[in-house]
């Protein structure tokens, strides 16, 4: 249930919660399934919320989100692709910080079909949980301490999502140029 919760609201550390649930699922406390199943549900049903919040709120809840500096830096990058290649944008999206966030809320104010943004979603989603609920469940299974494969797998987290991060705006300051 707090699962659930935690994938539900936008900015919890949904995260760390699915790494230490991957830990638990590998030491036997929970099923790898149902953690991966449950973060989906939350997130899939917070994506939607946001969808219809940047849909109704439109431009007043981008220019609030804008005004955060890594949350800009994310609707930068997802506006200038989300017209060109929408789907795999909404599911790269997942791996930037904040990117869900942002992508849910830019797809609902650029009034994308909701249709194409659930599936895109729900695709971002299951990838995206099962990613980071297989890297703590590997944590989990090398190292039997909980709090040592804890900080094992958001380290390997850390640096794939930075190196994810990089590339993105690496790519990103090339096409401005």
């Amino acid at each position: 249930m707090v699962l659930f919760v935690v994938s539900l609201v936008p900015l919890l550390p949904t995260e760390v919660t699915i790494l230490g649930m991957g830990i638990a699922a590998a030491q036997g406390g929970t099923s790898l399934a149902a953690v991966i199943a449950v973060a989906s549900a939350g997130c899939l049903v917070s994506d939607q919320a946001l969808y219809a919040l940047g849909r109704y709120g439109g431009s007043h809840v981008l220019e609030r989100i804008g005004r955060r500096r890594k949350l800009a830096a994310g609707l930068e990058w997802l506006d200038g692709r989300l017209q060109q290649h929408p789907r795999p944008v909404l599911v790269v999206a997942r791996w930037l910080p904040s990117g869900g966030t942002v992508g849910a809320l830019l797809a609902g104010s650029l009034r994308w079909p909701m249709g194409e943004f659930f599936t895109a979603s729900a695709v971002g989603v299951t990838l995206w949980t099962s990613y980071v609920a297989f890297l703590g469940y590997a944590g989990g299974q090398l190292i039997t301490e909980p709090g040592i494969s804890l900080l094992l797998s958001l380290g390997v987290a850390l640096i794939l999502g930075s190196a994810i991060t990089y590339g993105i705006r690496r790519g990103a300051s090339a096409s401005r140029t």
